[in-house]
């Protein structure tokens, strides 16, 4: 109650002082990654757009948040974060989507779910007391490893880093056996052999290396997760009409820029990897009709316990 009594407070004493807002966003990733620079640009366009009445500071990272970022947003902890949102889906179930195998096989499929998606995120994000502002897909997640796999016999015994329960179901239907590490730990544990896969996109693997580490990534293209922006509802109430009409503005310019970037963004990580000596291969006929056998049983799951909204978006989305 404390801390909430506090945020109010300091918003209340914004407004009588001036229309003028400082807000900080926290960047879960770098400053060199494809997210955080969308960030970045996202908070010039607002600046911009609100004739500087509203300055938002991106902190790379992951420097303010270390735990659950829709928690810390919904509590006031920091005003606005950029979050995973599959590896979020405890909040609410709509928001492993994304992450389920091979439902999305191309970036139109991607944005397509994510547009039929989207007023159960924003519904979802409200029970969190916060404003869903925009989302982006990852680059299409493959799969690292230190052999080449070519069939599922390739994953048994292999402990493979999972980002959210649906890859870990994934894995563990293939043979692998799913590992849940938070993402600094990922390196590390690489070295260490505590895993000694991963499933993610190129883009992350360009970002972290892997070529120390490891020497294989197949495009399996196993899923188009999001990551998305999201503001307390308490400091979004607490800016006036023209200034939440301009952060819209931008949140969609930055939403349909990003969409397009992330197809370039994927290009130039495959290059990276492969310029640093990693070998990249396409999904072979034989291991990806296996493993779609094994994806079917993963939706299957997901969708047993599912609510109306859930499955309503799957039929909209096989028309």
């Amino acid at each position: 109650m404390l801390k909430k009594g506090l945020l109010l407070t300091a918003l209340a004493g914004a407004l009588v002082a001036s229309s003028n807002i400082k807000m900080d966003l926290n960047a879960k990733y770098s400053a060199s990654n494809f997210h955080t620079k969308g960030a970045v640009q996202y908070a010039s366009l607002v600046k911009d757009y609100t004739n500087g009445s509203v300055d938002i500071r991106v902190h790379a990272g992951s420097a303010l948040i270390k735990g659950n970022p829709l928690k810390a947003v919904k509590d006031g902890t920091v005003a606005m974060t950029d979050m995973f949102i599959p590896f979020t889906s405890g909040g609410g179930k709509v928001f492993g989507i994304s992450a389920l195998p091979f439902i999305a096989t191309s970036y139109e499929d991607a944005y397509k779910l994510y547009q039929l998606s989207k007023k159960s995120y924003e519904k979802t994000a409200k029970k969190w007391n916060q404003k869903l502002l925009y989302s982006v897909t990852w680059p299409a997640s493959g799969f690292y490893s230190q052999k080449p796999m070519t069939s599922i016999s390739d994953f048994k015994g292999v402990k493979t880093r999972t980002y959210d329960k649906n890859t870990a179901v994934f894995v563990n239907g293939a043979g692998g056996n799913a590992v849940a590490l938070p993402w600094g730990e990922v390196y590390s544990s690489l070295r260490t052999g505590m895993v000694d896969s991963v499933i993610t996109s190129s883009s992350s693997g360009k970002d972290g290396k892997f070529w120390e580490v490891l020497k294989n990534y197949t495009k399996i293209n196993y899923g188009y997760p999001l990551q998305a922006v999201t503001i307390n509802l308490d400091y979004w109430n607490s800016l006036d009409k023209t200034q939440q009409k301009a952060m819209l503005k931008a949140a969609k310019e930055i939403e349909e820029s990003q969409w397009k970037a992330v197809i370039v963004e994927e290009q130039t990580s495959l290059d990276e990897l492969r310029k640093n000596g990693m070998t990249i291969t396409e999904v072979t006929p034989e291991l990806k009709k296996e493993l779609d056998a094994i994806a079917l049983e993963v939706l299957t799951k997901y969708l047993q316990d599912a609510n109306k909204d859930i499955k309503n978006i799957f039929e909209e989305y096989r028309k």
